[in-house]
């Protein structure tokens, strides 16, 4: 039974019970690497008889007893040097105080992703050293006291990141032992434990996550990476418009990595960067589809791939403006038909998408191509085509 984690040896066992008794807790699953054998009884002397005996069957696999048994002291004497291994990604930090110092250590993702795992390989070892009775009496107390304190210190830490750059890595399958063994052995503090990123859209519960995070850095750290986040799941509704202000942002948080900005001034742009996409709004974007939103996705896509290949920018918005409102017509038209909703799953019936890319195709040929930009190929047409199709696929939803 995989759940089952220890086994209490109180009486003799041989051969081939003793190998099933030990099998009750040697099936790992997630979570769970080993299972523990208490042995009161002095029963274990009797498995290397047992693991012959095994052994002895036809088509035995050595490979197959390999790990059987550990020695819990092996694990333990891992202890330091994962303690170690933590501490050294931190060793550039010169102030030990400077908590900050240490979140900016952690600004790179990848650097992110092997301190939470480090932290939780060393949280197990930690836990697993302190439900010995041998650790305790050959380690000085001091010694575990610093180990415990460095697993508070950490799990804190790691809260706090995890808010500021809004990872979503999933080590809930851990929280629990670790929390357990904070609640057990760590009594002093409490760790705030990570809860669902509020979503920047609820303005003013963001508002206030972000008030009590410490530094303006930190505060536009959160704010940017939130921003990322959301982005990052917009996309496909209007490509245009999200990759450039994610384009926007990203230079934002290079420049104030490189130090051509204050903190003040990252605080400010991203402030600025997240009110323009959860406003949806851009100077860029004409007058005329400022209340039309999903054209004004059209109008994105048609002026990004139009860009090099008309060069007067008047032309160029008129030409995109227009295309942008004639096809979202062609479109309303097939996906709504008489009705006031879209056909229900039009998005995957072939005789609507399959009629609208040659509308659409049509549609660019006659009016852009062959009247602007005669360069343009039949098959960047149909990608276009495509990309527009798919957008309203994101956009008018059955």
């Amino acid at each position: 039974e995989p759940k089952n984690t220890v086994l209490y040896l109180t009486r003799n066992l041989k051969d081939h019970k003793l190998l099933q008794a030990i099998a009750r807790v040697n099936r790992v699953e997630e979570g769970k690497d080993f299972g523990f054998v208490i042995d009161y009884y002095g029963v274990i002397e009797n498995l290397d008889d047992a693991l012959k005996m095994y052994a002895a069957f036809q088509e035995f696999d050595e490979l197959d007893m390999e790990g059987t048994l550990v020695n819990i002291e092996v694990e333990i004497n891992r202890l330091p040097q994962r303690h170690s291994e933590l501490w050294d990604i931190f060793k550039s930090v010169k102030n030990t105080r400077d908590a900050e110092a240490y979140q900016l250590i952690l600004r790179d993702e990848s650097v992110r992703v092997i301190f939470y795992d480090k932290l939780t390989s060393y949280g197990k070892s930690l836990k697993l050293a302190l439900s010995t009775i041998s650790f305790h009496e050959r380690t000085d107390p001091k010694e575990i006291d610093r180990y415990k304190s460095d697993l508070l210190f950490f799990m804190k830490l790691r809260v706090a990141v995890v808010a500021r750059f809004s990872d979503r890595i999933d080590y809930s399958r851990y929280e629990e032992q670790i929390q357990k063994l904070l609640d057990t052995h760590v009594t002093a503090e409490e760790v705030e434990p990570i809860t669902d990123l509020v979503n920047i859209f609820d303005k003013d519960s963001f508002a206030s996550e972000v008030e009590k995070t410490v530094g303006e850095a930190a505060k536009a750290d959160k704010i940017a990476s939130r921003t990322a986040k959301y982005i990052s799941e917009k996309m496909d509704e209007d490509p245009a418009f999200y990759k450039k202000f994610s384009q926007l942002l990203s230079q934002t948080i290079a420049d104030y990595e490189a130090r051509r900005i204050s903190e003040t001034q990252y605080l400010q742009k991203t402030k600025n960067v997240m009110d323009a996409v959860l406003n949806h709004t851009d100077s860029d974007i004409p007058e005329l589809l400022k209340d039309e939103s999903v054209a004004a996705a059209f109008y994105g896509l048609t002026k990004e791939f139009l860009d090099e290949k008309i060069s007067n920018t008047d032309a160029l918005k008129s030409i995109c403006e227009t295309s942008a409102l004639k096809i979202n017509q062609l479109i309303k038209a097939e996906v709504f038909g008489q009705g006031q909703s879209p056909i229900v799953e039009w998005e995957s019936k072939r005789e609507i998408t399959g009629k609208l890319i040659i509308e659409i195709g049509d549609y660019l040929i006659d009016e852009v191509r062959d009247k602007h930009a005669r360069e343009i190929s039949y098959s960047e047409i149909d990608s276009l085509a495509e990309r527009i199709l798919a957008v309203a696929k994101k956009r008018y939803r059955s």
